[in-house]
């Protein structure tokens, strides 16, 4: 039998996705493969992989795409882990470094600059986050787990989530599970199953992850902060975020295959 390939993040809210592929026994219909956001689209946009969980800001750059799944990463107001910081407010930015592992985290930091905080601001990309000291006219966008702690490092933090809800009334897709060709009904539907059973046992998997910050509530991150269900308002979102990227290709052209 031909395996899946399918490549995900290695962040902590890809966990329960993970942990419901093994605990299932999917994961022997799989060949997977971990990866940064950015690296997980590349390899489906080259072909490298059947499936992956990528960043959304990356489907215009697929020639036809199929979201598989009834699930994504996604937020409805706090995500905690996608986040500006600073040391100075807002209307003092002047330059914001984004981390180059998530063109969506990106995407969504120049639309928010433009229409929420209404702010015409440099960027820079940055690749090593760890350590790093922002000018007091400077903020970074960070992602993932290297998140974790950072609030405590800085004087400012503005949670994307939060201002995209504030700005629009609606929940944010950050990833979604895409193929790059039609998948088999039934593979979908055991793919899905074995996602939604990771959802339902969160606390076994709570049990066995590590400590990760005593400051960081890892039980309410995954049922609060983390909305995994790919309903209708996240599809109104991602259709509305689709609209307001810098792409020829009108929103209509780019989601079209999307749901189908």
């Amino acid at each position: 039998m031909n395996k899946v390939k399918l490549t995900a993040v290695n962040y902590l809210n890809t966990k329960p996705f993970i942990y419901g592929l093994i605990q299932s026994g999917m994961e022997k219909e799989l060949e997977m493969y971990k990866d940064i956001p950015a690296v997980c689209a590349d390899k489906l946009i080259n072909d490298e992989v059947d499936m992956a969980l990528i960043p959304v800001a990356a489907l215009a750059n697929l020639p036809q795409h199929f979201i598989v799944s009834d699930y994504c990463i996604g937020c409805d107001g706090e995500v905690k882990t996608v986040c500006l910081y600073s040391n100075n407010p807002i209307e003092d930015i002047n330059r914001i470094y984004l981390d180059v592992h998530s063109r969506t985290s990106a995407a969504l930091t120049k639309i928010l600059m433009k229409e929420y905080w209404k702010k015409s601001v440099e960027y820079s990309p940055i690749y090593e986050i760890e350590n790093m000291l922002v000018d007091d006219d400077s903020a970074i966008l960070a992602i993932g787990d290297k998140t974790i702690g950072m609030e405590s490092k800085y004087r400012y933090t503005y949670d994307l989530g939060v201002a995209w809800k504030d700005m629009t009334g609606l929940p944010f897709v950050f990833a979604a599970w895409v193929a790059n060709k039609k998948m088999e009904p039934e593979f979908l539907k055991r793919f899905n199953a074995a996602l939604a059973h990771g959802l339902a046992h969160i606390p076994e998997l709570l049990f066995i992850l590590p400590e990760t910050n005593l400051s960081f509530d890892l039980k309410k991150y995954f049922e609060e902060n983390i909305s995994y269900d790919l309903n209708d308002k996240k599809k109104e979102a991602l259709r509305l975020f689709m609209s307001k990227l810098d792409h020829s290709t009108s929103s209509e052209d780019v989601l079209q295959p999307v749901f189908a």
